[in-house]
Protein backbone atom coordinates (compact mmCIF):
# COMPACT_ATOMS: atom_id res chain seq x y z
CA UNK A 1 0.00 0.00 0.00
CA UNK A 2 1.52 3.39 -1.23
CA UNK A 3 1.70 6.18 1.34
CA UNK A 4 -1.25 7.99 -0.35
CA UNK A 5 -3.39 5.35 -0.34
CA UNK A 6 -2.55 4.89 3.78
CA UNK A 7 -3.37 8.54 4.13
CA UNK A 8 -7.67 7.91 2.42
CA UNK A 9 -7.50 4.54 4.62
CA UNK A 10 -6.79 6.11 8.11
CA UNK A 11 -7.99 9.47 7.29
CA UNK A 12 -4.43 11.08 7.60
CA UNK A 13 -4.91 14.86 6.21
CA UNK A 14 -0.91 16.87 5.22
CA UNK A 15 1.77 16.94 2.47
CA UNK A 16 4.67 17.00 4.42
CA UNK A 17 7.37 15.57 2.93
CA UNK A 18 8.47 14.05 6.64
CA UNK A 19 5.29 13.12 7.40
CA UNK A 20 5.21 11.09 4.06
CA UNK A 21 8.25 9.81 5.23
CA UNK A 22 7.45 8.11 8.60
CA UNK A 23 3.85 6.84 7.00
CA UNK A 24 6.19 5.19 4.29
CA UNK A 25 8.98 3.74 7.11
CA UNK A 26 5.59 2.47 9.08
CA UNK A 27 4.30 0.92 5.76
CA UNK A 28 8.06 -0.57 4.49
CA UNK A 29 8.47 -1.91 8.20
CA UNK A 30 5.25 -3.75 8.74
CA UNK A 31 5.60 -6.71 7.16
CA UNK A 32 8.58 -7.79 9.57
CA UNK A 33 8.00 -8.35 13.27
CA UNK A 34 10.70 -5.42 14.59
CA UNK A 35 10.24 -3.20 17.23
CA UNK A 36 9.37 0.33 16.54
CA UNK A 37 9.75 3.54 18.89
CA UNK A 38 7.41 6.32 17.46
CA UNK A 39 8.91 9.79 18.71
CA UNK A 40 6.93 13.02 18.70
CA UNK A 41 5.65 15.41 20.56
CA UNK A 42 2.23 14.84 22.23
CA UNK A 43 -1.07 15.80 20.24
CA UNK A 44 0.83 14.98 16.47
CA UNK A 45 -1.27 11.28 16.21
CA UNK A 46 1.72 9.26 17.19
CA UNK A 47 -1.22 6.94 17.86
CA UNK A 48 -2.49 6.53 14.39
CA UNK A 49 1.11 4.71 13.18
CA UNK A 50 0.61 1.69 15.29
CA UNK A 51 -2.68 0.56 13.48
CA UNK A 52 -0.97 1.11 10.16
CA UNK A 53 1.62 -1.06 10.83
CA UNK A 54 -0.89 -3.92 12.42
CA UNK A 55 -3.05 -3.10 9.66
CA UNK A 56 -0.36 -3.65 7.18
CA UNK A 57 1.30 -6.80 8.77
CA UNK A 58 0.76 -10.62 8.88
CA UNK A 59 -0.48 -10.52 12.24
CA UNK A 60 -3.64 -8.19 11.46
CA UNK A 61 -5.99 -10.84 11.91
CA UNK A 62 -5.16 -11.22 15.37
CA UNK A 63 -5.78 -9.28 18.27
CA UNK A 64 -4.30 -4.78 18.66
CA UNK A 65 -4.04 -3.68 22.32
CA UNK A 66 -3.26 0.02 23.08
CA UNK A 67 -2.16 0.72 26.24
CA UNK A 68 -1.63 4.15 27.73
CA UNK A 69 1.58 3.76 30.07
CA UNK A 70 1.34 6.53 31.52
CA UNK A 71 -2.51 6.64 32.32
CA UNK A 72 -1.78 3.17 34.46
CA UNK A 73 -0.54 3.60 38.67
CA UNK A 74 2.66 1.96 39.42
CA UNK A 75 1.34 -0.22 41.81
CA UNK A 76 -0.54 -1.93 38.88
CA UNK A 77 0.92 -1.26 35.26
CA UNK A 78 2.92 -4.78 36.30
CA UNK A 79 -0.40 -6.56 36.52
CA UNK A 80 -2.02 -4.55 33.72
CA UNK A 81 0.66 -5.65 31.16
CA UNK A 82 1.79 -9.33 32.77
CA UNK A 83 -1.14 -10.29 34.69
CA UNK A 84 -1.33 -11.41 38.32
CA UNK A 85 -2.25 -14.86 40.42
CA UNK A 86 -4.67 -15.06 42.84
CA UNK A 87 -4.25 -13.71 45.91
CA UNK A 88 -0.50 -12.00 44.51
CA UNK A 89 -1.82 -8.68 46.72
CA UNK A 90 -4.92 -7.71 48.10
CA UNK A 91 -7.81 -7.77 45.79
CA UNK A 92 -6.31 -10.10 43.86
CA UNK A 93 -9.33 -12.16 44.10
CA UNK A 94 -8.66 -14.73 40.96
CA UNK A 95 -6.03 -15.10 38.54
CA UNK A 96 -6.04 -12.31 35.63
CA UNK A 97 -4.70 -12.20 31.95
CA UNK A 98 -2.31 -9.53 31.09
CA UNK A 99 -2.06 -7.37 27.85
CA UNK A 100 1.23 -9.96 26.61
CA UNK A 101 -0.49 -13.15 26.97
CA UNK A 102 -3.59 -11.58 25.46
CA UNK A 103 -1.83 -9.58 22.50
CA UNK A 104 -0.30 -12.81 21.58
CA UNK A 105 0.23 -13.53 17.80
CA UNK A 106 -1.25 -9.84 17.32
CA UNK A 107 0.31 -6.20 18.39
CA UNK A 108 0.55 -4.70 21.33
CA UNK A 109 1.40 -0.92 21.46
CA UNK A 110 2.68 0.67 24.29
CA UNK A 111 1.89 4.69 24.39
CA UNK A 112 3.94 6.80 26.54
CA UNK A 113 6.30 4.10 27.24
CA UNK A 114 9.09 6.56 29.02
CA UNK A 115 6.33 6.57 31.88
CA UNK A 116 7.00 2.86 32.86
CA UNK A 117 8.64 2.58 36.09
CA UNK A 118 12.38 0.87 36.23
CA UNK A 119 11.16 -2.33 37.34
CA UNK A 120 8.50 -2.47 34.95
CA UNK A 121 11.09 -1.50 32.33
CA UNK A 122 13.51 -5.10 33.81
CA UNK A 123 9.98 -6.86 32.90
CA UNK A 124 9.58 -5.32 29.43
CA UNK A 125 13.25 -5.85 28.26
CA UNK A 126 13.03 -9.59 29.31
CA UNK A 127 9.96 -9.74 27.23
CA UNK A 128 11.46 -8.11 24.05
CA UNK A 129 14.46 -10.28 24.25
CA UNK A 130 13.04 -13.72 25.01
CA UNK A 131 9.05 -13.56 24.88
CA UNK A 132 8.89 -14.43 28.36
CA UNK A 133 7.16 -13.05 31.18
CA UNK A 134 5.89 -14.06 34.39
CA UNK A 135 2.45 -13.20 35.99
CA UNK A 136 2.73 -10.95 39.31
CA UNK A 137 3.10 -13.52 42.33
CA UNK A 138 3.06 -16.12 40.12
CA UNK A 139 6.76 -18.43 39.71
CA UNK A 140 5.55 -20.09 35.88
CA UNK A 141 7.42 -19.01 33.02
CA UNK A 142 5.06 -17.91 30.14
CA UNK A 143 5.96 -17.26 26.33
CA UNK A 144 4.15 -14.70 24.24
CA UNK A 145 4.29 -14.13 20.71
CA UNK A 146 3.60 -10.48 19.82
CA UNK A 147 4.84 -7.42 18.13
CA UNK A 148 5.72 -3.98 20.11
CA UNK A 149 5.08 -0.91 18.90
CA UNK A 150 6.24 2.06 21.66
CA UNK A 151 5.77 5.42 21.92
CA UNK A 152 6.72 8.56 23.50
CA UNK A 153 6.78 12.32 23.69
CA UNK A 154 9.83 12.10 26.09
CA UNK A 155 13.21 12.36 25.08
CA UNK A 156 14.79 9.18 25.87
CA UNK A 157 18.23 9.74 25.71
CA UNK A 158 17.82 12.82 28.40
CA UNK A 159 15.88 10.37 30.54
CA UNK A 160 18.78 7.70 30.71
CA UNK A 161 21.26 10.33 31.22
CA UNK A 162 18.95 11.19 34.08
CA UNK A 163 18.72 7.35 35.52
CA UNK A 164 14.87 7.63 34.97
CA UNK A 165 15.16 5.16 31.84
CA UNK A 166 17.03 2.02 31.01
CA UNK A 167 19.41 2.23 28.22
CA UNK A 168 19.67 -1.23 26.74
CA UNK A 169 15.79 -0.89 26.74
CA UNK A 170 15.91 2.31 24.77
CA UNK A 171 18.24 0.23 21.80
CA UNK A 172 15.43 -2.84 22.04
CA UNK A 173 12.66 -0.90 21.23
CA UNK A 174 14.36 1.80 18.76
CA UNK A 175 15.15 -0.75 16.50
CA UNK A 176 13.31 0.96 13.71
CA UNK A 177 12.74 4.58 14.82
CA UNK A 178 9.69 6.97 13.25
CA UNK A 179 9.44 10.79 14.30
CA UNK A 180 6.26 12.63 13.95
CA UNK A 181 7.07 16.32 12.81
CA UNK A 182 5.51 19.00 15.18
CA UNK A 183 2.67 20.86 13.78
CA UNK A 184 4.82 23.88 13.62
CA UNK A 185 7.08 22.26 11.23
CA UNK A 186 4.51 21.74 8.53
CA UNK A 187 2.89 24.73 8.40
CA UNK A 188 1.59 24.21 4.89
CA UNK A 189 -0.42 21.43 6.58
CA UNK A 190 -2.14 23.88 9.15
CA UNK A 191 -4.69 25.72 6.25
CA UNK A 192 -5.63 21.67 5.31
CA UNK A 193 -6.07 20.64 8.88
CA UNK A 194 -8.45 23.90 9.79
CA UNK A 195 -10.61 23.46 7.08
CA UNK A 196 -11.18 19.49 7.64
CA UNK A 197 -12.00 19.71 11.59
CA UNK A 198 -14.02 23.18 10.46
CA UNK A 199 -16.40 21.11 7.64
CA UNK A 200 -16.59 18.17 9.66
CA UNK A 201 -17.88 19.68 12.65
CA UNK A 202 -20.02 21.82 10.85
CA UNK A 203 -21.29 18.66 9.11
CA UNK A 204 -22.16 16.86 12.54
CA UNK A 205 -23.66 19.97 14.31
CA UNK A 206 -25.57 21.22 10.99
CA UNK A 207 -24.09 25.13 11.00
CA UNK A 208 -21.87 26.70 8.25
CA UNK A 209 -18.84 26.05 8.42
CA UNK A 210 -16.10 28.60 9.52
CA UNK A 211 -13.52 30.23 7.64
CA UNK A 212 -10.70 32.64 8.20
CA UNK A 213 -9.68 35.62 6.62
CA UNK A 214 -6.17 35.96 5.21
CA UNK A 215 -4.48 37.27 8.16
CA UNK A 216 -6.31 35.18 10.56
CA UNK A 217 -4.90 32.15 8.33
CA UNK A 218 -1.21 33.79 8.46
CA UNK A 219 -2.03 34.26 12.40
CA UNK A 220 -2.71 29.89 12.57
CA UNK A 221 0.51 29.33 10.86
CA UNK A 222 2.88 31.10 12.53
CA UNK A 223 1.36 29.76 16.14
CA UNK A 224 3.62 27.54 18.07
CA UNK A 225 0.66 24.84 18.27
CA UNK A 226 2.49 23.40 21.76
CA UNK A 227 -0.88 21.21 21.42
CA UNK A 228 -0.34 20.16 17.76
CA UNK A 229 -3.29 18.44 15.88
CA UNK A 230 -5.04 17.92 18.88
CA UNK A 231 -4.52 21.53 19.79
CA UNK A 232 -5.69 22.87 16.41
CA UNK A 233 -8.62 21.09 16.64
CA UNK A 234 -9.68 21.83 19.63
CA UNK A 235 -9.72 25.70 18.75
CA UNK A 236 -11.57 24.97 15.60
CA UNK A 237 -14.52 23.83 17.13
CA UNK A 238 -14.33 25.99 19.79
CA UNK A 239 -14.57 28.82 17.52
CA UNK A 240 -17.29 27.12 15.54
CA UNK A 241 -19.36 26.93 18.54
CA UNK A 242 -18.82 29.89 19.89
CA UNK A 243 -18.57 32.61 16.92
CA UNK A 244 -22.08 33.72 15.37
CA UNK A 245 -19.46 35.68 12.38
CA UNK A 246 -18.96 32.37 9.99
CA UNK A 247 -15.68 34.63 8.57
CA UNK A 248 -13.08 34.67 11.68
CA UNK A 249 -10.50 37.40 11.52
CA UNK A 250 -6.84 38.00 13.20
CA UNK A 251 -8.81 40.16 16.50
CA UNK A 252 -11.66 37.06 17.03
CA UNK A 253 -8.83 34.49 16.32
CA UNK A 254 -6.08 35.70 19.22
CA UNK A 255 -8.61 35.21 21.86
CA UNK A 256 -8.76 31.67 21.43
CA UNK A 257 -4.98 30.78 21.01
CA UNK A 258 -4.06 31.20 24.53
CA UNK A 259 -0.38 32.13 25.99
CA UNK A 260 0.23 33.40 22.57
CA UNK A 261 4.05 35.59 22.76
CA UNK A 262 3.36 39.65 21.96
CA UNK A 263 6.76 40.78 21.69
CA UNK A 264 6.66 44.95 23.10
CA UNK A 265 10.65 45.26 23.40
CA UNK A 266 12.75 47.21 21.16
CA UNK A 267 15.45 44.26 21.72
CA UNK A 268 14.68 41.18 21.38
CA UNK A 269 16.38 38.07 22.86
CA UNK A 270 16.49 34.38 21.41
CA UNK A 271 16.35 31.65 23.18
CA UNK A 272 19.90 30.58 22.41
CA UNK A 273 21.15 34.26 23.55
CA UNK A 274 19.52 34.07 26.81
CA UNK A 275 22.00 32.69 29.00
CA UNK A 276 20.62 29.86 31.58
CA UNK A 277 19.48 30.79 34.59
CA UNK A 278 18.44 34.08 34.08
CA UNK A 279 14.52 35.47 34.48
CA UNK A 280 12.78 37.97 32.69
CA UNK A 281 13.60 40.85 34.77
CA UNK A 282 17.39 39.78 34.90
CA UNK A 283 17.87 40.36 31.25
CA UNK A 284 15.97 43.41 31.64
CA UNK A 285 18.32 44.84 33.65
CA UNK A 286 20.75 43.65 31.72
CA UNK A 287 19.63 45.39 28.76
CA UNK A 288 18.88 48.64 30.40
CA UNK A 289 22.48 48.33 32.40
CA UNK A 290 24.04 48.22 28.33
CA UNK A 291 21.92 51.10 27.27
CA UNK A 292 22.73 53.04 30.38
CA UNK A 293 26.78 52.36 29.38
CA UNK A 294 26.08 53.37 25.78
CA UNK A 295 24.60 56.64 26.49
CA UNK A 296 27.50 57.35 29.34
CA UNK A 297 30.04 56.38 26.59
CA UNK A 298 28.61 58.89 23.93
CA UNK A 299 28.49 61.54 26.51
CA UNK A 300 32.25 60.92 26.56
CA UNK A 301 32.56 61.41 22.74
CA UNK A 302 30.90 64.47 22.89
CA UNK A 303 32.74 65.76 25.95
CA UNK A 304 36.04 64.74 23.65
CA UNK A 305 34.61 66.77 20.76
CA UNK A 306 33.63 69.64 22.41
CA UNK A 307 36.75 70.62 24.19
CA UNK A 308 38.65 69.81 20.82
CA UNK A 309 40.12 66.08 21.94
CA UNK A 310 39.80 63.41 19.29
CA UNK A 311 37.02 60.66 19.93
CA UNK A 312 37.58 57.68 20.69
CA UNK A 313 35.14 56.19 17.84
CA UNK A 314 36.84 52.76 16.74
CA UNK A 315 34.65 51.00 19.01
CA UNK A 316 31.41 52.98 18.67
CA UNK A 317 28.53 52.04 16.29
CA UNK A 318 25.34 52.52 15.53
CA UNK A 319 23.22 49.36 14.72
CA UNK A 320 19.52 48.80 13.60
CA UNK A 321 17.40 47.08 15.95
CA UNK A 322 13.93 47.41 14.28
CA UNK A 323 12.42 48.87 11.58
CA UNK A 324 9.09 50.87 11.98
CA UNK A 325 7.55 51.82 8.40
CA UNK A 326 10.28 54.17 7.06
CA UNK A 327 11.74 54.67 10.41
CA UNK A 328 14.89 52.93 11.41
CA UNK A 329 14.69 52.57 14.94
CA UNK A 330 19.11 51.95 16.17
CA UNK A 331 20.98 51.57 19.32
CA UNK A 332 24.42 52.01 20.21
CA UNK A 333 26.61 48.80 20.58
CA UNK A 334 30.39 48.91 21.54
CA UNK A 335 32.83 45.81 20.25
CA UNK A 336 34.80 46.20 23.75
CA UNK A 337 34.82 43.54 26.30
CA UNK A 338 30.89 42.95 27.20
CA UNK A 339 29.74 43.26 30.84
CA UNK A 340 31.09 42.07 33.57
CA UNK A 341 29.02 40.24 36.26
CA UNK A 342 30.38 42.72 38.91
CA UNK A 343 29.64 45.21 36.72
CA UNK A 344 26.15 44.38 36.50
CA UNK A 345 25.68 43.31 40.12
CA UNK A 346 26.29 46.60 40.87
CA UNK A 347 23.77 48.22 38.87
CA UNK A 348 20.97 46.15 40.17
CA UNK A 349 19.45 46.32 43.38
CA UNK A 350 21.07 45.58 46.32
CA UNK A 351 18.00 43.60 47.78
CA UNK A 352 17.73 41.60 44.52
CA UNK A 353 20.40 39.17 43.72
CA UNK A 354 21.41 38.03 40.28
CA UNK A 355 18.82 35.53 39.37
CA UNK A 356 17.12 35.86 43.10
CA UNK A 357 13.79 37.16 44.04
CA UNK A 358 12.11 40.66 44.39
CA UNK A 359 12.29 41.61 48.06
CA UNK A 360 10.33 45.02 47.05
CA UNK A 361 12.76 47.38 45.77
CA UNK A 362 13.22 48.87 42.94
CA UNK A 363 16.15 49.76 40.57
CA UNK A 364 16.67 53.81 39.65
CA UNK A 365 16.31 53.87 36.59
CA UNK A 366 16.24 57.57 34.77
CA UNK A 367 13.07 57.93 32.50
CA UNK A 368 15.23 57.95 29.60
CA UNK A 369 16.08 54.18 30.19
CA UNK A 370 12.82 53.54 31.37
CA UNK A 371 10.96 50.67 29.65
CA UNK A 372 8.01 52.12 29.41
CA UNK A 373 9.11 55.27 28.01
CA UNK A 374 11.28 53.61 25.42
CA UNK A 375 7.71 51.27 24.30
CA UNK A 376 5.58 54.68 24.61
CA UNK A 377 8.31 56.25 21.75
CA UNK A 378 8.10 53.24 19.98
CA UNK A 379 4.00 52.64 19.56
CA UNK A 380 4.39 56.80 18.45
CA UNK A 381 6.71 56.12 15.84
CA UNK A 382 4.85 53.59 14.43
CA UNK A 383 1.13 55.28 14.56
CA UNK A 384 2.65 58.79 12.78
CA UNK A 385 4.71 55.97 10.49
CA UNK A 386 1.75 54.33 9.63
CA UNK A 387 -0.61 58.05 9.72
CA UNK A 388 -2.88 56.69 12.31
CA UNK A 389 -3.58 53.31 10.96
CA UNK A 390 -3.70 50.90 14.29
CA UNK A 391 -3.72 47.61 12.13
CA UNK A 392 -0.95 48.46 10.16
CA UNK A 393 1.09 50.05 13.42
CA UNK A 394 0.55 46.71 15.06
CA UNK A 395 1.65 44.30 12.76
CA UNK A 396 4.81 46.74 12.28
CA UNK A 397 5.39 46.45 16.10
CA UNK A 398 4.97 42.68 15.61
CA UNK A 399 1.54 42.80 18.40
CA UNK A 400 -1.99 42.52 17.97
CA UNK A 401 -4.17 45.13 17.49
CA UNK A 402 -5.98 44.29 20.57
CA UNK A 403 -2.59 44.66 22.47
CA UNK A 404 -2.16 47.88 21.07
CA UNK A 405 -5.44 49.64 21.72
CA UNK A 406 -4.52 48.65 25.28
CA UNK A 407 -0.86 50.20 25.33
CA UNK A 408 -2.75 53.21 23.48
CA UNK A 409 -4.91 53.63 26.27
CA UNK A 410 -2.18 52.73 28.98
CA UNK A 411 0.39 55.37 27.57
CA UNK A 412 -2.23 57.91 27.22
CA UNK A 413 -1.46 58.15 23.33
CA UNK A 414 -3.67 60.86 21.43
CA UNK A 415 -2.64 61.25 17.84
Amino acid sequence: MDVQAIKRTFGIIGTDPELDRAIGIAAQVAATDLTVLITGESGTGKDVFPKIIHQNSARKHGQYFAVNCGAIPEGTIDSELFGHEKGAFTGAVGERKGYFEIADKGTLFLDEVGELPLSTQARLLRVLENGEFIRVGGSKVMKTNVRIVAATNVDLPLAIEKGRFREDLYYRLNTIPIHIPALRERKADIPLLFRKFAADFAERNHIPAITLTPDAMKMMENYRWDGNVRQLKNVTEQISIMETERNITAETLVKYLPNRVQSNLPVLLSREDTPEGMSERDLLYRVLFDMKKDIAELRAQVNNISNGRPAETNYVQSTPVTQIGDTVVTRVSQSKPETTEQEFAEFVPAEETYGGVSTGSTAHITETLSLEHHEKEMIIKALEAHRGKRKDAAKALGISERTLYRKINEYGINL
